[in-house]
């Protein structure tokens, strides 16, 4: 895949935000941390936003054969840069909230987001790609499930209560992560997989393309209703 993206781009998207990350967190100040946490978390959603918005229903408008010609030149490119730009957007909010103080009991609370997020994840990766037989998929999740499970009960007895908002901004980021790796992510593998086969079927990789495309709709406007509770938070108010 990292071929049809362009090597090049492939590797910049992912290094580039992830090397903004590590600086963020390592030795930036508060406002060059908030920085990277909100260029990356307006381009994710841009991007989502374009993607449901804007290209769902100008793909709509499509014969199978221009759509899929859409998505073998796009998807490559956005299996790469999402994925990225969502880590870093939700790594770099839950580190920048505990710096400020806005995030206490995290211990407790980031096991547990770990584990709904990671086991879910795993799941329906093991069921899109028909993996469930396959020890590349069987040995992550089980490594993953006992390894998260087990922090959850190192941590569970320090669990109280944190800032309200943090806790509906992590069911969202739930919601989007879930729905992302879990759905949009198989999707774009499944759709290589076509793309790379004998004898491509425009249908298939149209058909799968049109669902990410809505999805994406469905994640911006979960991302809108994030950074609305972002607001609410960092401010004390909605903006309205």
């Amino acid at each position: 895949m990292g071929q049809r993206a362009n090597p090049a781009f492939a590797v910049a998207v992912i290094l580039i935000p992830l090397a903004a990350l590590g600086y963020a967190v390592t030795v930036a100040t508060v406002q060059q941390h908030t920085y990277v946490h909100v260029m990356a978390g307006v381009l994710w959603t841009g991007i989502d936003v374009f993607m449901g918005a804007v290209l769902g229903p100008v793909i709509g408008g499509l014969d199978d054969e221009e759509s899929s010609a859409v998505f073998q030149r796009l998807t490559p490119k956005t299996a790469f840069l999402l994925p990225s730009l969502a880590f870093v957007t939700i790594a770099g909010g839950i580190t920048l909230a505990q710096r400020i103080g806005l995030f206490p009991h995290a211990d407790a609370w980031l096991a547990l987001f770990t584990a709904v997020n990671v086991i879910p994840i795993l799941l329906l990766l093991g069921w899109r790609l028909d993996a469930w037989d396959d020890r590349r998929w069987q040995i992550p999740f089980a490594v993953a499930t006992v390894g998260s499970l087990a922090w959850v009960a190192l941590t569970i007895d320090g669990f109280a209560m944190t800032e309200p908002t943090v806790a509906v901004a992590l069911a969202l980021v739930t919601v989007l992560s879930v729905q992302g790796f879990g759905f949009l992510l198989p999707g774009e593998i499944r759709m290589y997989r076509e793309m790379r086969s004998a004898d491509p079927d425009p249908s298939i990789i149209a058909g799968i393309g049109k669902q990410n495309a809505m999805l994406g709709g469905v994640q911006g406007v979960f991302q809108l209703l994030l950074i609305l509770d972002m607001v609410y938070l960092r401010y004390g108010g909605f903006p309205f």
